[in-house]
């Protein structure tokens, strides 16, 4: 092609470019990035409890609220009255939309972060979970239900009523262990990591991890919930065996 044919065809690509230039913007970085040093939990036999490190980093300075939560049930919380010299079940409540377990971690004291209707508003803390109540009894009052099941979930190791330490290694790196008892039960949860700057939610992430149970445990465990009336009857007949037996073992002539 002649040079004086090339020269519109540069012109316009020259013009193309430019106009792409000017109206297209780069891309903003993400504020907020986070990742799991394992995404899955395997409960197996002997299992004592394990910690997962959650890691990420920031764009500029601020603050992280971390929330895990989780699979939601349904509970029952009984009351118990002293009849007779007797501690008996008297009233009761049920609670729906409980989570089996729930954690927080806060980069500072969580009442510097932000104010309490921040928090509300995104259901952040214990205090702020909706818990649907349904009552039985002559009770109305369901904060005595509602109390009760905090602290016996915080007992047991499923809550934690203060929120762990987030760690900054520098002023965008941030790092945490979330702890999962023993006790931890199976099902998906919900990591939500928050980054607060002024007040003001900035950037919210959220992430699953999955804690499931593994080997002749989780076997077992299945067979239970598909067959359960087998398992019981399988369950009386090893008893019986294993009484039996022992009995023999240790009789004396």
């Amino acid at each position: 092609m002649p040079d004086t044919a090339r020269l519109p065809f540069l012109l316009a690509c020259l013009l193309i470019f430019a106009w792409v230039a000017w109206h297209v913007k780069p891309a903003k970085a993400d504020p907020l990035v986070v990742d799991l040093s394992n995404h899955l939990v395997a409960i197996s036999t002997g299992f004592t409890g394990t910690d997962v490190l959650l890691f990420g980093a920031i764009e500029n300075k601020g603050d992280v609220v971390i929330t895990v939560r989780g699979p939601e049930r349904d509970m029952v919380v009984r009351r118990k009255e002293r009849k007779l010299g007797i501690w008996v079940n008297s009233q009761s409540a049920y609670l729906r939309n409980v989570p089996t377990y729930y954690a927080t971690a806060a980069s500072r004291p969580i009442e510097l972060i932000a104010n309490d209707r921040l928090f509300a508003s995104y259901h952040i803390g214990l205090e702020n979970q909706n818990f649907v109540t349904t009552m039985e009894g002559d009770d109305t009052d369901d904060s005595l239900y509602r109390d009760a099941l905090l602290r016996n979930m915080e007992y047991v190791g499923l809550y934690n009523d203060k929120p762990s330490k987030i760690s900054f290694l520098s002023n965008q790196l941030f790092r945490t262990d979330i702890h999962f008892p023993a006790n931890t039960p199976t099902g998906t949860y919900v990591i939500d990591v928050y980054l607060i700057r002024d007040g003001r939610i900035v950037s919210i992430k959220s992430t699953p991890l999955v804690v499931s149970k593994t080997g002749v445990s989780a076997e077992v465990y299945d067979f239970a919930h598909r067959y359960s009336a087998l398992y019981g009857i399988i369950a009386v007949i090893i008893a019986g065996f294993a009484g039996w037996l022992a009995s023999v073992i240790f009789r004396k002539n």
